[in-house]
């Protein structure tokens, strides 16, 4: 088909996916949240500058037959050095805006999402619940 994307990931390592700049659309991934050292750790890798929403998603996934899902998923994004780059808890209190503009946003108010636009580089996500929570939660990465 004429004019469709160019195939998408390549593997990079355990638990990141190199992604060529003009595919990146949405790479997403479910797992069981618990506390301290198993929180839902993601990674993904950025060749060229690239705009992205970075979601953390919850409450939401009761809606499609998921169980326990994480009730208040909190959500971080680090660079690779491991600096926080922007973390986000409830949607709506950071970049209300900015999310509602990229038509993507969350449909539950306590669930995560971060605007950004990323340089070259291997990033990190991280997906906690607040107050040490557990639960299923998706992280989702969209390009824009």
């Amino acid at each position: 088909m004429s004019g469709a994307p160019h195939i998408l990931p390549e593997f990079a390592g355990p638990g990141t996916v190199r992604v060529r700049p003009s595919a990146l659309r949405n790479i997403s991934t479910r797992a069981f949240v618990q506390t301290g050292d198993n929180v839902m750790i993601g990674g993904f890798i950025i060749e060229n500058y690239k705009r992205v929403v970075v979601r953390a998603i919850g409450p939401e996934l009761s809606q499609h037959g998921v169980p326990n899902p994480l009730a208040n998923p909190r959500l971080e994004l680090h660079d690779a050095t491991g600096a926080l780059i922007a973390s986000n808890d409830d949607w709506r209190s950071d970049q209300q805006s900015a999310i509602l503009a990229t038509d993507i946003a969350p449909t539950d108010d306590a669930e995560s999402a971060i605007v950004q636009t990323l340089g070259p580089g291997a990033y990190t996500v991280i997906v906690s619940g607040k107050n040490d929570t557990t639960g299923v939660a998706l992280v989702e990465v969209y390009g824009l």
